[in-house]
C-alpha cells in the first residue's frame, strides 16, 4: 500500500525539514507546527511564513504543496496553514487556524479547526467537512522536550456510506538536545485504520547557519536526509524520503521571518 494512501484523506506532514527527520517532528517547535502539532507553537521563538513541496515517489500525480504562518502575539502564536495534494481525478484541500499559548513556563497547549476538502472526478464528486484538532509540548528539562497531538479529534465524516470518515492520526514523541550541536527525534505515528509507525532522527548543527538531518521510519519502512540552511531572515531546507521499492520523494521548504522588534 502506498504510504499516502490513508494520510491524504485530510493531513500530510508538510516542509523539507520534517520530511529530512523522517517526520518525528511532534516534540519540535517550529512554525511548521502548525501542520504538525499546534501545541508546539507556544515555544517558537520568532514569527513567520513558510511555502514547501514534496513530490511522492517523483511521481507528478502524488504532489504536495503546503504553506504556514505563524505570529507571536503578546499572549499566545496564531497559526494558519494549508495544505494541496494530488491531481485531477483525486485531490484533497486541508486549510485551518488555531491559537496556542503557555498556560506554563515549561508547558504549551494548542487548539485548531480544518476545513477538508476531497475532490474526486466527475462520478463521484467533492467530500468536505470541519475537523479540530489539539496539540501540547511540555519540556520535562532545558534540554528534554514531550509532544502529544491528534488530528481530526472529532471524526468527521467523509462519506454516510459503511460510515466512512476522514482519518484521525495520533502523534507522540520526544525531542532531546544531546548538545549544543546535536539533537534527537522518537515519534510512535498512529493512525486508527493503518499499523503503528516508529520514527527517529538526528539533527546536527554543523556551524552556526547549517543544519543535517538523517532519519528512518516503519510502516513503511523510509529513510531520510536532508540539509538546512538560514540566511538571515530566510531558511531553507532541501530533503528527501526513500522506499526501497518506490524510491526517492524529494521536499523543499523556504522560510521567511519577521525580524524581531
Amino acid at each position: 500500500m502506498l504510504s499516502t494512501g490513508s494520510q491524504a484523506q485530510g493531513w500530510l506532514p508538510m516542509s523539507a525539514e520534517s520530511a529530512g527527520s523522517a517526520n518525528a517532528t511532534v516534540a519540535l517547535p517550529s512554525i511548521w507546527s502548525v501542520h504538525h502539532n499546534p501545541g508546539a507553537l507556544g515555544f517558537i521563538e520568532e514569527s513567520g511564513f513558510g511555502v514547501s513541496y514534496q513530490s511522492r515517489f517523483l511521481l507528478r500525480d502524488l504532489q504536495s504543496q503546503g504553506i504556514t504562518g505563524a505570529i507571536k502575539l503578546k499572549s499566545g502564536v496564531i497559526g494558519v496553514g494549508a495544505q494541496f495534494y494530488g491531481f485531477e481525478q483525486y485531490r484533497t484541500t486541508r486549510v485551518g487556524g488555531g491559537y496556542s499559548l503557555k498556560l506554563a513556563e515549561n508547558f504549551s497547549m494548542g487548539v485548531q479547526l480544518n476545513y477538508l476538502n476531497l475532490s474526486l472526478n466527475e462520478n463521484y464528486g467533492n467530500r468536505s467537512s470541519l475537523t479540530a484538532e489539539i496539540g501540547m509540548l511540555g519540556k520535562i528539562t532545558d534540554n528534554w522536550s514531550v509532544g502529544f497531538a491528534v488530528f481530526n479529534l472529532n471524526r468527521a465524516k467523509l462519506a454516510s456510506f459503511q460510515d466512512d470518515r476522514f482519518t484521525t492520526i495520533f502523534r507522540f514523541g520526544t525531542a532531546y538536545n544531546l548538545s549544543s550541536k546535536v539533537n534527537l527525534l522518537l515519534e510512535f505515528f498512529k493512525d486508527i485504520e493503518n499499523p503503528l509507525s516508529i520514527r527517529g532522527a538526528v539533527e546536527y548543527q554543523a556551524v552556526d547557519n547549517l543544519f543535517f538531518r538523517l532519519g528512518a521510519s516503519s510502516a513503511p519502512m523510509e529513510l531520510s536526509f536532508g540539509i538546512g540552511y538560514r540566511m538571515g531572515v530566510f531558511d531553507l531546507s532541501l530533503a528527501s524520503n526513500y522506499n526501497q521499492i518506490l524510491g526517492f520523494s524529494p521536499a523543499f521548504n523556504l522560510n521567511y521571518f519577521l525580524k524581531n522588534d
